[in-house]
């Protein structure tokens, strides 16, 4: 974004945007020395200081808040305006920024985002990926990658990765010593690797069969807040875990763990790919959203 030459413009309302040098610094491509730099230079051009600094926190001064309250909607429109006039390249330029699970972005890595880049040249691709749900416009990304139900409202949503069905699964060395749950109220006399959500509740484990839902709050030593760690503790035999199929579809292949209780397992709607509602798309995004659909009449 900041090579569009309203580096130190960009640079304040992303700080006002952030709250943080650091990660408005990433937001805008820069080192955190450079936009530390760049921002105390406009101060002093300006005659007058922006931001509240503190070693831990920093806050729009009164003439500050003035500042980003008139610049940010004309930045707003100029950065519309250059992404208009871009709209006549014969090929999107530009970088799209995407916040998105771990598990929706391993998803479309190789299916939608290599093949953009592969497509489109002078594009750029940024995704982050955190457990937390975030307001994307408020945190500057074009586009996010949820579970279809906690997709906002307010937001554009087209499907996008596999149908997401889950799976309960153990290792053969946790099989060894207790028997197999052949039903969810079974599983309360097993060792359950527990998942924290990000807003710091546990997950329950939600189970389906023939019109019958069950909700089964689990419980075990273990608690983890990240799929990749939640697998690596079943393969090593620590209890049972609730996986994303596809997240386990080698080690079901190769023996290292083993399903129980598929016919109680619920389908999901899935991840959606959302952004949103705005009459001015970047070429960028309108050329990613289009790949998707794409990949999504080939697999479907």
């Amino acid at each position: 974004m900041h090579k569009t030459g309203l580096v130190e413009l960009e640079a304040v309302v992303a700080i006002a945007r952030k709250g943080s040098f650091r990660m408005a610094a990433l937001d805008v491509g820069m080192s955190t020395s450079a936009l530390s730099h760049t921002v105390k230079a406009l101060e002093a051009r300006l005659g007058v200081q922006l931001f509240n600094r503190t070693t831990r926190s920093v806050s729009l001064s009164q003439a500050g808040e003035q500042f980003v309250a008139q610049v940010a909607p004309a930045l707003a429109d100029i950065q519309g305006a250059i992404e208009a006039v871009n709209q006549h390249r014969d090929t999107p330029t530009g970088t799209l920024r995407i916040n998105s699970s771990v598990g929706g972005a391993r998803q479309i890595l190789k299916p939608v985002v290599l093949e953009f880049l592969r497509r489109y040249p002078h594009m750029s691709v940024d995704i982050v990926t955190e457990a937390r749900m975030i307001d994307i416009i408020i945190d500057g990304f074009d586009a996010g990658i949820r579970r279809a139900e906690t997709v906002p409202r307010d937001m554009i949503a087209i499907p996008v990765g596999e149908v997401l069905n889950f799976t309960v699964v153990g290792s053969p060395a946790y099989f060894a010593t207790r028997p197999m749950p052949v039903s969810p109220d079974e599983l309360r006399d097993h060792d359950c690797i527990r998942t924290r959500q990000p807003g710091g509740a546990i997950e329950r484990w939600h189970f389906e069969r023939d019109g019958q839902h069950q909700s089964i709050e689990t419980s075990g030593r273990l608690i983890l807040d990240e799929p990749s760690l939640v697998l690596e503790a079943a393969r090593e035999g620590v209890g049972l875990a609730y996986m994303a199929h596809w997240s386990v579809t080698e080690d079901l292949a190769s023996g290292r763990l083993q399903q129980v209780l598929p016919d109680w397992m619920p389908r999901s709607p899935g991840l959606s790919f959302y952004y949103p509602t705005r009459r001015n798309m970047t070429a960028g995004l309108r050329a990613f959203i289009d790949l998707i659909w794409e990949v999504n009449r080939r697999v479907g």
